[in-house]
């Protein structure tokens, strides 16, 4: 089995999808909590990542969410691509707020005990 690296351009972010997995599950393995799956089957269009360097192959997605032209310039549901080499993605839509959030630190590192 052929495992791809993918680069997340918006948080730099890189992970390893083997050809037969979606870029949202393996996105998803990140670990991070609260990245939006929706329906998984291309018809809700909450996982729509821009592909800006690399090759993929592509199920069946909505129309309503990915029209032809968009398709055939890199734009996909992440749950219907997956890799076919080593890509870059930025995060669109729906899932943007989730995946390129900023997680803050409780400010417990930062407290050096004196008053």
């Amino acid at each position: 089995m052929t495992r791809y690296q993918v680069f997340i351009e918006d948080t730099g972010e890189t992970y390893n999808c083997d050809q037969t997995r979606s870029l949202l599950s393996g996105m998803e393995m990140l670990g991070r909590k609260g990245i939006p799956a929706g329906c998984r089957n291309g018809g809700c269009g909450v996982c729509k990542v821009q592909i800006t360097s690399g090759t993929w192959t592509a199920k069946v997605m909505s129309r309503e969410h990915v029209s032809e032209q968009e398709q055939a310039q890199g734009c996909v549901l992440a749950c219907r691509a997956m890799p076919a080499s080593d890509m870059k993605l930025a995060v669109v839509g729906k899932m943007k707020k989730s995946v390129c959030r900023v997680v803050e630190t409780t400010g417990a590192e930062s407290a050096t005990g004196s008053t």
